[in-house]
């Protein structure tokens, strides 16, 4: 990876290298992931408090590829770009989608993979994912995601109660508990992360959506680096490519997924 030339081309993006780059600066050793840690399959803790999921190993296999350190640093996903741009890590890692209100703030990497977003509810309640089956009901989504963007765009103004949380996981508590009548997150996270666990055998998918004319849900999900930071974004992509040529990507997502979820989304 001529990781020299890559170490003067990155030095200047990396944390610690905020200023012009002295003649003694370290090389490039190190890359550091914000992550919400909340979201399984993608990313969780497990029970010893290690950095589990899908995204974590693509992380790390972003990282072999640049023959760099790989860190991981815990972030709640509302904070996940205002902390990036404080300089606390150097992407985000955290089953972000392009969209272009995020595009303002952040560059995004090519295309990581793809998911619909998807609205649950407990089994027999009769819930659609329309203003008319869900008014008056009360939808949690996680703070700073698409799905909240999407229910205060379509459903909020017409009495459809929007009930923001830190993480996916307090979602699923309150769901639990009866507080709250349906959930909108990714659908595969929804699915492997909830659906398909003991807590979630009274819930059901309701639908995927797909009218989304003001474009809240954006596109695929990427890994977002700061602005003008191109010779990072430019390596990183150079990483997801090589995964896919030599069959890297396929191997990791079969350890989670039976399906393409490169390309599970029909948006």
């Amino acid at each position: 990876m001529k990781k020299l030339l890559a170490a003067a081309a990155l030095a200047a993006t990396i944390v610690g290298f905020a200023g012009p780059v002295p003649a003694q600066a370290k090389a490039f050793t190190e890359l550091k992931f914000g992550v919400d840690a909340t979201y399984p399959p993608f990313e969780s803790l497990s029970p010893s408090g290690q950095f589990v999921g899908f995204d974590m190993d693509l992380g790390r296999a972003i990282c072999d590829y640049l023959k760099v350190k790989c860190v991981f640093v815990s972030q709640t996903f509302s904070g996940i770009i205002p902390a990036l741009e404080a300089r606390k890590f150097d992407a985000i890692l955290s089953s972000m989608s392009k969209t272009a209100e995020r595009e303002k703030a952040v560059s995004f990497s090519s295309q990581m993979y793809d998911e619909p977003t998807s609205l649950i509810a407990k089994k027999g309640s009769g819930i659609t994912a329309t203003v008319d089956g869900l008014k008056g009901k009360a939808v949690g989504v996680e703070a700073g995601t698409i799905q909240e963007s999407y229910a205060n765009a379509y459903w909020k103004p017409f009495g459809v109660k929007v009930v923001s949380y830190p993480g996916q996981d307090q979602v699923y508590a309150d769901l639990l508990t009866g507080r709250l009548d349906a959930s909108l997150q990714d659908s595969v996270e929804a699915d492997y992360g909830f659906l398909k666990t003991p807590k979630g055998a009274d819930y059901m998918l309701v639908a995927n959506i797909t009218d989304d004319p003001k474009a809240v849900l954006g596109s695929y999900v990427a890994i977002g680096v700061r602005k003008n930071e191109e010779a990072l974004l430019a390596k990183i992509d150079e990483a997801i490519a090589a995964m896919h040529k030599d069959g890297t990507y396929d191997k990791l997502q079969s350890k989670y997924f039976n399906f393409n979820i490169y390309q599970a989304s029909a948006n």
